[in-house]
């Protein structure tokens, strides 16, 4: 696999090529290289709930789960981004449509924002503590406010 492969298990039928656009706009801004490969896959909430379990110790279902692979970073300023396995992002959009209500999104935006938040998850950011939260989330905003300033599928 090259690149970005999006699998949508759910049976939501959600907007995959708005996903894999998003993803393209992603990888420069996070200086990762544009051939990183990276799996999506969005399920239904009987499955993540086993992911959920099985991953990390917790029952039911959640929005997202990140499995990163390789521990691929962003590169510094100035240094060519290198070819890696970001790892996969496994979505739940029936459990993210109760969140998305909440926070007056859309499906689909629900989802772009739980994929930016897998990929930040993916190169190493964290929200464990609250000065991580604080940056992780700060990054996560500005992504997503570029990425619909650009007009966002």
């Amino acid at each position: 696999m090259t690149g970005t492969e999006i699998v949508d298990e759910s049976g939501e039928g959600c907007d995959v090529d708005a996903l894999a656009a998003l993803v393209s706009y992603l990888l420069p801004r996070l200086r990762l290289h544009p051939d990183c490969q990276l799996g999506i896959t969005l399920v239904d909430v009987e499955r993540m709930s086993t992911l959920h379990e099985d991953w990390m110790n917790e029952p039911g279902p959640t929005d997202v789960l990140s499995f990163p692979i390789d521990e691929v970073r962003s590169a510094p300023a100035g240094v060519e981004p290198e070819p890696g396995v970001l790892g996969d992002i496994v979505l739940c959009p029936a459990f993210a449509r109760t969140q998305a209500a909440t926070a007056g999104r859309t499906l689909d935006g629900e989802l772009a924002f739980l994929t930016v938040h897998g990929t930040l998850h993916l190169i190493g950011h964290d929200h464990a503590t609250p000065e991580d939260y604080d940056a992780m989330f700060a990054l996560q905003d500005e992504l997503l406010s570029g990425w619909q300033a650009v007009g966002a599928r």
